[in-house]
C-alpha cells in the first residue's frame, strides 16, 4: 500500500492562495473551460491545477457549476471550449469508461449502483480487463474463473474495510442512502485509481454513517490517493480538505486553505450577499 509522503498537505504553505494558482505536483491541470447553456454560461474556468496526494474541496453556492465541472473533467459532458490533462494527458473528447481506467473516478450526488444486482456484483462490475467481459472467452471458464475468484476476494476485502461486507449478498436496492454512498465510494476503489472525485459525499446520508465516510475519504489520503469533492457541509470540508477551490457563477473566485477561504470576504459575498460581516465558518450549514 501506498503511503502518503505528506506532500498533500505541506503544499499549502508555499501555495499562494489566489485563483488558478500553480501547484508543485499538480495531477490535474484544466485550462480556458467554458460550457454554455444557450445564454447561460454555466462554467468558465480559465485555470485550475489539483495537487496529488491532497484532499481538494470544490465548494460555492447552489447554481456555481461545481457539478457541470465534474462532468466536463470526467466525460459526461462536452465543453464548448478549453482543454485539461490528467497525469499529463489530455483528455478531450476521452469518454467516462476510458477516464476511469486512466485512474480518475468519479460519484455521483445521486448514487448509481444497479439496484437489481448484488453488493458484490456491484463491487466486481468495477474491475478492471475481466477476461470474461469477452464473448469469446465467457464460454471457457476455465480462462477466467481464477481472476474471477481475485477479483470476489479483493470486493469482498473493501467492502469489509467499508464495514458492508455482511451486506454482500443483498439487492442494492435494499440499501439505506448513506450505505449507497459507501457502495458507490468503495466500488470506484475497485479501479484502483489514482484521484477519486466525490460530488456531495455527504447529501443523504445519516450523521451516524457521515463519520464513517470522512475516515475512508481521509483514508484515500494516506494511501497516497487525490480525492476532489464537491461539497456543502461547511464542517466536513474544514475538518479534511488540505485545500479549497471556490465557484460562483461558473468561475473560481477563491483558493487556498479552509481557515483563508472561510474567511474571505468576496466567498461570504458569494454564500451569503454582500455586505455581510459574518465570517462563514459560523454560518452553520451554509
Amino acid at each position: 500500500m501506498q503511503k502518503r509522503n505528506d506532500g498533500g498537505a505541506s503544499f499549502a504553505a508555499t501555495t499562494p492562495m489566489q485563483p488558478g494558482s500553480a501547484k508543485p505536483d499538480p495531477i490535474l491541470i484544466a485550462d480556458q473551460i467554458t460550457r454554455q447553456f444557450g445564454g447561460l454560461t454555466a462554467v468558465n474556468v480559465d485555470h485550475l491545477e489539483i495537487q496529488r496526494g491532497s484532499i481538494t474541496a470544490l465548494i460555492g453556492p447552489n447554481g456555481a457549476g461545481k457539478t457541470t465541472f465534474f462532468n466536463l473533467l470526467t466525460g459526461y459532458d462536452a465543453p464548448n471550449s478549453g482543454t485539461w490533462s490528467f497525469n499529463g494527458l489530455p483528455l478531450n473528447g476521452i469518454p467516462p469508461h476510458k477516464v476511469a481506467r486512466l485512474g480518475m473516478v468519479r460519484t455521483f450526488q445521486l448514487t448509481k449502483a444497479l439496484y437489481r444486482l448484488t453488493v458484490i456484483e456491484n463491487m466486481a462490475l468495477g474491475a478492471r480487463g475481466q477476461k470474461g467481459e469477452s464473448v469469446l472467452k465467457s464460454v471457457f471458464p476455465w480462462i477466467w474463473r481464477a481472476q474471477e475468484a481475485e477479483i470476489r476476494i479483493k470486493a469482498t476485502s473493501i467492502l469489509k474495510n467499508f464495514k458492508l461486507l455482511e451486506k454482500q449478498d443483498d439487492f442494492a436496492a435494499a440499501l439505506s442512502g448513506g450505505q449507497r454512498k459507501l457502495l458507490e465510494m468503495a466500488r470506484a476503489l475497485m479501479v484502483e485509481p489514482e484521484m477519486v472525485m466525490l460530488d456531495e459525499p455527504m447529501a443523504g446520508v445519516n450523521p451516524a454513517l457521515k463519520q464513517s465516510l470522512l475516515e475512508h475519504i481521509k483514508e484515500l489520503r494516506t494511501e497516497g490517493k487525490t480525492v476532489l469533492f464537491v461539497e456543502h457541509d461547511m464542517d466536513m470540508v474544514h475538518e479534511i480538505s488540505d485545500w479549497v477551490i471556490v465557484m460562483a457563477q461558473g468561475e473560481i473566485i477563491a483558493e487556498g486553505t479552509p481557515a483563508s477561504v472561510m474567511g474571505n470576504q468576496q466567498v461570504i459575498e458569494a454564500y451569503l450577499g454582500a455586505h455581510h460581516d459574518l465570517d462563514l465558518s459560523e454560518k452553520e450549514g451554509a
